[in-house]
């Protein structure tokens, strides 16, 4: 250290210009630095992408992991963008050091269908160099910046006139405009906002009134409340609609999850059941939906309520309520359960997690087991699931061969292979619980080999309540059980639309301001599948 002083100038100008070269070296140094992070953190959320597109979901837990991830490349982005300024400015002060300039990816082009407003920077009317005036064109460098226009709010005014009759004296005038709510002043798009963004994108009516009020327009919340009801009345013969679709379906996929429920000093456990169609996976034609019920238990008797008039598939997990469904001589028909390889699987999975158990032990943790025998399952599992991908989307036949040529013997060596483990556990062991589950529903896992519309998993219902599952962290529970109820209304409206591709929102718009008027014989076509070949409805795939 004495050396190194001993070697610094005496001139107190060179000393300052040393300050500035070191800051500046340190500011790039820094940058590359940040820039470095948020390379291998957009690596490894490419990885986890490319890995889950091939070999699909190895756990629950893999979204949540890529959300993670996404998260936490947007904060080391947001950090080298500040470090890569810094490091500008920093060699702006010194000539000697060159600042860091990062390498981002090549931004996409803004899309096609936005409008562009072409502003022209006036030329000069002379050289600048010469002075002189003839100057000719030679070409133009344009430059483009997103912007955006804030939220525009109007009132609009609709004026019935009055007119007498000089004959008969009688005095006639248009009738008043349809608005939802019986003497309402909201009108279709404000009701369709409203409405998606409380279940869509799961914001309380209390952050939108203060939302509103900073905008410009104060709104009770007791005012946007009333709004949200009686649109949830007219729309229920739509609900009525999806209803009826779904349970028109031969295979059904169905599902629950909890959902707390505002009751008196505490909140109750209340339910929302999901029950979705969707035929896509044997090129099916029916457009795929989803319905939503809700309840304040979990007792078997509200899926029998849900299903009662309903026979046919029913892919589910092994909750003992639907048990009733799939008993012999049910009427109106028999429900046949199908098993979902997905629940079976992660049983096994959470058994044989190398890699969770890697991280836990590299933070110190304590790892539980590791067994070979539920690692070399999930491996057999992974085969049939391999099988599935290379058959989604073919036709009922088609997918029936693949089966019964590849996933009949795999099935085969699966059962013989867990009859041997099971005799060498003990009966509490955690594996053998696991085996166990798909042993004692065996015909119901073994169902899609006989059966091309069977899908091997349950994932269609989980997706579907996944907007529960978000909505939960922000709006914390429902009021009520009527709020409940109305929640499954939307839901099963919102969800249907996405499911079909459609633009949720304007889809609702749209719906709201012709309903009043569309005769009730053909209200199936204010169903979101229907309005497709509206460009201004469909919300395309990228």
């Amino acid at each position: 250290m004495e050396a190194a002083v001993s070697h610094l100038p005496d001139d107190i100008e060179v000393l300052k210009a040393l300050v500035v070269s070191m800051a500046a070296e340190l500011a790039a140094a820094r940058a590359q630095a940040s820039a470095t992070d948020a390379l291998i953190a957009h690596l490894k959320l490419q990885i986890a992408k490319l890995n889950r597109e091939r070999f699909g979901p190895h756990s629950e837990r893999s979204q949540r992991l890529l959300d993670q991830l996404e998260l936490q490349l947007e904060e080391l982005e947001a950090s080298a963008s500040e470090d890569d300024l810094a490091a500008e400015m920093a060699a702006a002060r010194t000539t000697s050091i060159a600042p860091f300039e990062r390498k981002r990816p090549a931004r996409k082009p803004f899309p096609e269908h936005l409008p562009r407003e072409r502003v022209v920077v006036p030329a000069p009317c002379s050289c600048p160099a010469c002075g002189g005036t003839r100057l000719s064109k030679l070409g133009e460098d344009v430059t483009e910046t997103l912007e955006v226009i804030p939220r525009q709010w109007k009132v609009i005014q609709t004026v019935r006139e009055k007119f007498s009759c000089r004959d008969c004296e009688q005095i006639t005038q248009p009738p008043a405009p349809f608005h939802v709510v019986p003497r309402g002043w909201a009108g279709p798009s404000f009701l369709a906002m409203l409405l998606f963004e409380k279940y869509g994108q799961h914001q309380p009516l209390n952050r939108q009134a203060d939302r509103f009020a900073r905008e410009g327009v104060p709104l009770s919340l007791s005012t946007l409340a009333d709004q949200v009801g009686a649109a949830t009345v007219a729309l229920m013969p739509l609900y009525r609609r999806i209803e009826a679709h779904v349970l028109a379906g031969e295979r059904v996929h169905g599902d629950d999850t909890t959902v707390p429920v505002l009751a008196k000093g505490k909140t109750d456990t209340g339910r929302l059941w999901v029950y979705v169609r969707d035929d896509a996976p044997f090129a099916g034609p029916a457009p795929p939906a989803a319905l939503f019920h809700y309840s304040r238990d979990r007792r078997g008797e509200h899926p029998r309520a849900h299903l009662a008039s309903w026979a046919g598939i029913l892919q589910a997990d092994a909750y003992g309520g639907y048990g009733e469904l799939y008993r012999d001589g049910r009427q109106p028909g028999p429900i046949l359960e199908a098993g979902c390889f997905a629940h079976a699987r992660r049983k096994f999975f959470e058994l044989a997690d190398v890699v969770r158990a890697a991280k836990r032990k590299s933070r110190g943790e304590q790892t539980g087991l590791i067994y070979p025998i539920a690692l070399e399952t999930v491996q057999k599992l992974d085969a049939l699931f391999d099988i599935e991908r290379a058959a989604n989307g073919k036709s009922i036949a088609e997918r029936l061969a693949m089966r019964q040529e590849l996933s009949v013997p795999l099935m085969a060596d699966l059962h013989v292979w867990l009859h041997a483990q099971l005799a060498r556990l003990s009966r509490n062991h955690d594996l053998a619980k696991a085996i166990n589950y798909m042993l004692r529903r065996w015909d119901a896992f073994t169902r899609f080999l006989d059966d091309g519309r069977v899908c091997i998993t349950n994932n269609a219902a989980e997706r579907a309540l996944r907007c529960v599952a978000l909505g939960r962290k922000s709006w914390l529970f429902c009021g009520s059980d009527r709020g409940g109820q109305r929640a499954a209304v939307m839901y099963s409206l919102i969800g249907t639309a996405k499911l079909g591709d459609v633009d949720p929102q304007a889809w609702l718009a749209d719906v709201l301001a012709r309903i009043a008027a569309h005769p009730a014989q053909r209200l199936d076509e204010l169903l979101p599948w229907n309005l497709r070949k509206d460009g201004e409805m469909v919300l395309r795939a990228a």
